[in-house]
């Protein structure tokens, strides 16, 4: 297995705001099929070239991007994804600007899974055996604090274990996973 990257806990808030931002968001989402450039960007995103450029360097500028030296052509700039391990501060050691970003950040990603599932659904007919990939499953544990955090870190090394790159990525599709766990009330 190829070294996983350090888990990264991200405790300034303007960090936070950057990746909560809408067309960031959207340039990440982009980036998980593969390197992108400032015009291939905006002609995906319907945005200027200027404007992709600007966020792809400032996504850079933070170590969430990089460029791609043996795509580059020129002037044109190629940017990859930085594999990661973003973590935020536990709850009780995050400030109110803290909480606010990243209950911010959570929302948009609940609406983006919605929206993400939701196309999932109306594509499926046309996947073939992929359409079988929609797992699901709801669980209910009672287990101390110490033991949720072993859980969420036995969750990771499995999710990194599974996403390391293999030699033959032909019948390889990118696959969503998303871990919410949180105390019932």
């Amino acid at each position: 297995m190829a070294d996983q990257p350090v888990p990264r806990t991200i405790t300034d808030v303007a960090v936070l705001r950057l990746l909560a931002h809408p067309l960031r968001r959207r340039i990440e989402e982009q980036l998980r099929s593969g390197p992108v450039n400032a015009t291939s960007l905006a002609q995906a995103l319907g945005e200027s070239t200027g404007l992709t450029s600007y966020h792809l360097r400032q996504l850079a500028k933070h170590g969430f991007i990089e460029e791609v030296p043996e795509l580059a052509s020129g002037k044109e700039r190629w940017w990859r994804t930085v594999p990661g391990d973003r973590r935020y501060p536990a709850y009780t050691e995050q400030t109110d600007d803290m909480r606010a970003a990243t209950a911010d950040m959570t929302r948009h990603n609940l609406a983006e899974l919605v929206e993400l599932y939701e196309t999932f659904e109306r594509e499926a007919p046309g996947l073939g055996a992929w359409a079988d990939a929609f797992l699901f499953s709801r669980a209910t544990l009672r287990i101390d604090l110490e033991q949720l955090r072993e859980f969420f870190e036995e969750y990771i090394r499995l999710v990194q274990r599974y996403g390391a790159p293999t030699d033959s990525d032909d019948d390889r599709k990118t696959v969503l996973l998303r871990l919410f766990a949180f105390p019932e009330i």
